[in-house]
């Protein structure tokens, strides 16, 4: 899709970090999150006490900067990010700022997601991944896999990465899916949601941004559980997209159509 620039108020837009056991390197990643003068909603989701106990210091130490909620049991890191969205929309937020716990994300770049998001407020502002050589080449050719469903699903390669999970997202679609629509809670999260705002017809605006593995060395994708969740996924999305194509077909021959007649 052709992103669309409309003139709207600025956005108000508040970040969310799902976390789940790294006390390690939580601290950097919201100090530096904290520097680009954005609330940040903490999302411990089930940790053990260690991380519990930083996370607690944390929000102690700036208060006015970051709200601290808690799953009392691990619920997967799309549910933890769920929670967040909520809170920020229940507080008046327009936009959510998802960002990593772990420090692959370049926290760096949030001024131009940011920018990105002003001049954009109706589209998703999506992470498109460049790797250094800390990227386990096992993983990278993996993804591939899923562009190729995305790809699929969407009739369309207008969604480059589904699953970096730096990304902003308007709120009011989101809570309107959400609250319609069962959305995966684990690993499964970062593309469904994705590809299912894009059905209804959000832009997704694909936005480079540097990544590396992770700084703390810890990793919570379960390979067996994971891969089963993300492989239903697909499966539920293309029957989705058989119901949907003629509007996604429609839809992009109109696109093309108006690209032409704009040269």
């Amino acid at each position: 899709m052709t992103p669309m620039t409309t003139t709207v108020s600025p956005p108000k837009i508040g970040v969310v970090i799902p976390v789940y056991n790294h006390e390690r390197a939580i601290p950097a990643v919201l100090e530096a999150v904290l520097q680009h003068d954005l609330h940040c909603v903490l999302v411990d989701d089930g940790s053990n006490s260690t991380c519990a106990a930083v996370l607690d210091q944390l929000a102690a130490q700036t208060p006015q900067q970051v709200t601290l909620l808690r799953h009392s049991v691990n619920r997967g890191k799309g549910d933890a990010v769920m929670t967040g969205l909520r809170h920020l929309a229940q507080q008046g937020y327009s936009h959510g700022l998802q960002i990593d716990s772990d420090g692959q994300h370049d926290t760096a770049d949030i001024p131009r997601f940011v920018a990105t998001c002003a001049a954009h407020p109706l589209a998703v502002i999506s992470g498109c991944p460049i790797y250094d050589d800390s990227v386990p080449k096992g993983r990278l050719y993996a993804r591939y896999l899923t562009h190729v469903w995305v790809w699929i699903n969407t009739l369309s390669f207008d969604i480059r990465d589904s699953m970096c999970g730096f990304r902003i997202y308007p709120l009011t679609p989101v809570m309107t899916l959400i609250a319609k629509q069962k959305i995966g809670s684990r690993m499964d999260f970062d593309t469904e949601i994705l590809v299912r705002l894009y059905w209804r017809g959000i832009q997704v605006i694909n936005f480079p941004t540097r990544v590396r593995y992770p700084t703390d060395g810890v990793s919570h994708f379960n390979v067996w559980l994971d891969n089963v969740l993300i492989s239903r996924m697909h499966t539920v999305l293309f029957f989705g997209m058989l119901v949907r194509s003629p509007l996604l077909l429609a839809r992009k021959l109109f696109a093309t159509t108006r690209r032409m007649a704009s040269q």
